[in-house]
């Protein structure tokens, strides 16, 4: 059985395409993954079987050797650093829930701050 990476898999359409060792290029459709897995990241290391289709090799029978390493879990933040990091969110958003009390929204500026802060720590959470 060939080895090969992914170039590319969109996970909405549920298709994309490996590079086999030797150059090639095949077509991956999501039934082929296995059961459990739904979506594959470029670079994921596959074995998989080749059948000729109707508009050329796509693979069949896949198997997920290894997934590329993560670049956000490998830089992710210590446990200690994000406990201090959540309890200083907590202090943020206690003075913009004290202020929408009193009915007050916080100013553009300081809520678009706010947001973005939320946004971030949440990256943070789930890299």
């Amino acid at each position: 059985m060939p080895f090969g990476k992914v170039k590319w898999f969109d996970a909405d359409r549920g298709f994309g395409f490996l590079a086999t060792d030797d150059g090639q290029e095949v077509f991956l459709h999501a039934s082929a993954l296995p059961a459990d897995r739904k979506d594959v990241k470029p670079g994921t290391r596959m074995e998989f079987g080749i059948a000729d289709g109707k508009r050329g090799a796509q693979a069949l029978s896949v198997r997920v050797l290894d997934a590329p390493p993560s670049v956000v879990r490998a830089s992710r933040k210590s446990a200690e650093d994000m406990a201090v990091i959540i309890e200083d969110l907590i202090k943020v958003l206690d003075q913009v829930s004290n202020g929408l009390r009193r009915g007050r929204y916080p100013e553009k500026g300081s809520a678009t701050k706010v947001a973005s802060l939320l946004r971030k720590v949440a990256d943070d959470l789930d890299a």
